[in-house]
């Protein structure tokens, strides 16, 4: 039998963890579940399956990924309901109740689907447009950032999201580039970057800077931050929140947030007593992130860097 996360995969995108998903969702115990990143539909439809009696919100904000989910969970009829939005507003946009949801899932990565089509402009290819929104009528693209941004704003994108030491080097050498000719391409961005820093820029690097920008075109940490309490707010007693993390940033944000539900006293430490009488909203069900095995890397090399969270509300 081939391993869960081959079994559910697509064209559109292949799905990470499946098992490690649904062993913390528990779709089989039914209710209604929230996947706030329905992308292909892997994970939705490995939960309908594992769960007879479980319902599914299906959210996501790329037209292509509810057209492609619909066609997939066709079969599952009335047990599925698609909302087109960012999974920020999914429990607004659904119309979820609080404390209704059995259990909720957000898969932060970007799809294969969306990494594969050169005109979304989320890879480094040759040719790309520097594009790399998630929706493509929500806010400036990465061209407009790059070529309407100030320097210090451009070295901030790069410092905080793309962890590089030499952001300002960087941000006066992409102000210098488009004052010769604007940002349009990828081509004009590697060119650039290796103008910067060195003609032998690694491809783990270029990935690395590329992902900074998209990070700024989507707001995605900041969307994040607003998603985690707002899905924590509408699970019941006893759901599960499961993140998928594909970087160390928006990991930390997950990590964070799933630390602070679980602490009971919010007191300073310095107080020697308890005074605050605070009780916990829940538990932290893995208390490291959960990893791809070998096998599934090999068969998939972009579950490498996935890294699953799991809580559950009390």
């Amino acid at each position: 039998m081939p391993e869960p996360s081959l079994r559910y995969a697509s064209s559109y995108h292949a799905p990470v963890l499946v098992d490690a998903v649904l062993d913390g969702l528990c779709p089989e115990r039914g209710g209604v579940y929230l996947d706030g990143t329905l992308g292909g539909g892997g994970h939705a439809e490995a939960l309908l399956e594992r769960g007879p009696a479980a319902r599914l919100l299906g959210v996501d904000q790329d037209a292509d990924a509810l057209r492609a989910a619909g066609e997939r969970l066709a079969r599952f009829g009335e047990r599925v309901r698609l909302v087109a939005a960012n999974f920020a507003d999914a429990v607004a946009a659904a119309g979820v109740a609080p404390g209704s949801l059995a259990g909720a899932l957000l898969d932060l990565g970007v799809s294969s689907h969306q990494i594969d089509r050169l005109e979304r402009g989320f890879s480094f290819r040759s040719g790309a447009p520097l594009d790399m929104r998630m929706h493509a009528a929500a806010g400036p693209t990465a061209a407009e950032l790059l070529n309407g941004l100030d320097e210090a704003e451009l070295a901030d994108i790069f410092w905080r999201y793309g962890e590089e030491r030499r952001a300002r080097r960087l941000a006066r050498a992409l102000v210098a580039r488009r004052a010769e000719r604007p940002f349009a391409t990828s081509d004009d961005l590697l060119a650039a970057l290796q103008r910067a820093l060195g003609p032998r820029l690694e491809a783990q690097d270029k990935a690395r800077l590329f992902q900074a920008l998209r990070i700024a075109v989507n707001r995605e940490l900041e969307v994040l931050e607003a998603a985690l309490p707002r899905l924590r707010d509408a699970l019941a007693a006893g759901g599960v929140l499961a993140v998928l993390a594909y970087h160390s940033l928006e990991d930390r944000v997950v990590k964070e947030a799933f630390r602070e539900w679980s602490r009971a006293c919010t007191c300073p430490p310095r107080l020697p007593i308890c005074a605050c009488g605070g009780v916990a909203l829940g538990e932290t069900l893995t208390r490291k992130p959960v990893f791809a095995d070998a096998a599934e890397v090999v068969a998939n090399s972009r579950a490498r860097s996935a890294r699953l969270r799991l809580w559950r509300k009390a």
